[in-house]
């Protein structure tokens, strides 16, 4: 696929990795946790983490993150881009959470003198949940369910339904809106909009210029847009084939319904008929149902 937008797609793994993952770059990251967590609290620094994480034994299930970073005071982040919605999307994301928790306490060990590290995840969604309120950021805690009362502030999710986000560049406000728009239509877009013109989103265009990119850096990321199309190509055959399986099937009950309809139909003709006197035969020639179906009547 050869490509055409002058910027990258920031929800393509290149892009991402490109715009987020960069530790020269690391302001961008930073600042877009701020502006997520709206001054619930303020992250002066963060350090890129590994992404890969091993169980305590090789029995348990080692995971991969898209992005992992820890902040000054050492609060972790998890960052995760989800292209559509999966079964276990949020068992996932609290297995995420869990791993990233345990890991912390030391093997063999029972001490609980000191709080564990703050844990976030941030999931960054191409679809909305299926049980979606229209809202286009959803921050999640563990509460107490009468109270509303947070349980526990050292942890939480954060998912960003990037279906919900419409909102034209007249309407951008916040620096959250202006996040949203630029994660939602940076590589559709041909120059930098006036009003983001804070530096970090001027950065952002910097760094997402696709001509700027090395060749080897084009096709790398050619190849992300590839898979990507891909993907999505995948994902519409399969939810075309589950619509005309679904359709087949309908069909198909509704003509063994209507036959049904025929056949009891035909039955209540036959005993009217065989009440007024009419041979089994004749019965049969003028309802087409079988000798045996009108005897038993």
């Amino acid at each position: 696929m050869p490509i055409t937008s002058r910027f990258l797609d920031p929800l393509t793994d290149f892009g991402f990795k490109r715009l987020f993952g960069s530790e020269p770059d690391k302001d961008i990251m930073i600042d877009f946790l701020n502006v997520l967590f709206e001054g619930e609290k303020v992250i002066a620094d963060i350090s890129y983490s590994p992404t890969e994480i091993n169980g305590a034994s090789s029995k348990e299930k080692k995971v991969l993150f898209d992005l992992t970073c820890t902040g000054a005071d050492g609060e972790k982040f998890i960052i995760e881009m989800q292209r559509t919605d999966q079964e276990f999307f949020s068992d996932r994301c609290v297995f995420y959470m869990s791993r990233l928790i345990s890991s912390q306490l030391a093997k063999d060990s029972s001490n609980w003198s000191s709080a564990l590290s703050e844990v976030y995840l941030i999931g960054i969604m191409e679809f909305s949940f299926k049980e979606s309120d229209g809202d286009y950021l959803h921050n999640i805690k563990l509460a107490n369910l009468k109270t509303g009362k947070v349980f526990h502030n050292g942890m939480g999710y954060k998912f960003l339904e990037l279906p919900n986000f419409d909102k034209s560049e007249a309407e951008l406000q916040t620096d959250l809106d202006k996040w949203f728009y630029v994660l939602k239509n940076l590589s559709s877009l041909d120059k930098i909009p006036a009003i983001l013109d804070k530096r970090v989103f001027q950065k952002i265009f910097k760094i997402a210029e696709v001509s700027k990119m090395t060749k080897e850096e084009q096709e790398l990321y050619d190849s992300d847009l590839k898979a990507k199309s891909d993907w999505n190509a995948g994902i519409e055959w399969a939810k075309k084939q589950a619509a005309q399986e679904a359709f087949d099937e309908a069909s198909k009950e509704a003509e063994q319904r209507i036959l049904q309809i025929a056949h009891d139909l035909k039955m209540q003709i036959a005993r009217k008929l065989k009440q007024k006197g009419a041979s089994d035969a004749e019965i049969s020639e003028l309802t087409e149902l079988s000798l045996e179906e009108i005897k038993a009547l």
